[in-house]
């Protein structure tokens, strides 16, 4: 019989594993892959946002390439809404709608279908992490440009000192992180 899990959160940081000096070294590393490993933790990560989105039940989960997409269609599947991947260029088969941004060491192209969503469609943008916050302003965009409402930004992780979600909420998107990591 396993114990009860009283702080969620503190569960799930410590099953996040910090490898040092990657991708470069000075970088640590924050790891999700071992939340995915273990069926117990994964479920207490899941439910953690179904939680969440229970009742102010969103049309759509969108899931940011590629770790987005993990916790996004399981969460969107328990919600019984409908999954949108926001995907890297060159991925997506039908006609598509890009977002540039700009990233530490140059810039990146994200791409979503254009029917993708509706005109009102309210929407939970959901990746693993927050660093920068390009991606996720990104996805905003593009989610906006079609003409969903974003009404949250979700992530597992947020790296403060990074400085992506103080952005991403002084732009206006209210975001929800499970974990927080000082030091990059």
């Amino acid at each position: 019989m396993h114990q009860p899990i009283n702080d969620p959160a503190l569960y799930i940081r410590s099953h996040i594993r910090t490898v040092p000096d990657w991708p470069a070294p000075g970088v640590q590393f924050r790891d999700i892959t071992p939340l995915l490993q273990n069926p117990r933790v994964f479920r207490v990560l899941i439910d953690q946002f179904v939680h969440r989105y229970f009742d102010e039940k969103p049309q759509a989960i969108a899931g940011l390439d590629a770790r987005g997409f993990i916790i996004g269609s399981v969460l969107a599947y328990e919600l019984n809404v409908g999954f949108l991947p926001i995907r890297k260029k060159g991925k997506l088969p039908f006609t598509t709608v890009e977002e540039t941004y700009e990233l530490e060491y140059g810039s990146a192209t994200v791409e979503m279908h254009t029917d993708a969503v509706k005109p009102g469609d309210r929407v939970v943008l959901i990746d693993d992490l927050i660093a920068t916050g390009g991606t996720m302003m990104a996805g905003r965009r593009l989610l906006e440009r079609l003409g969903a409402t974003v009404i949250e930004g979700a992530a597992i992780v947020d790296l403060p000192e990074l400085q992506g979600s103080a952005k991403l909420r002084a732009s206006g998107l209210p975001l929800f992180t499970l974990v927080s990591f000082e030091g990059t």
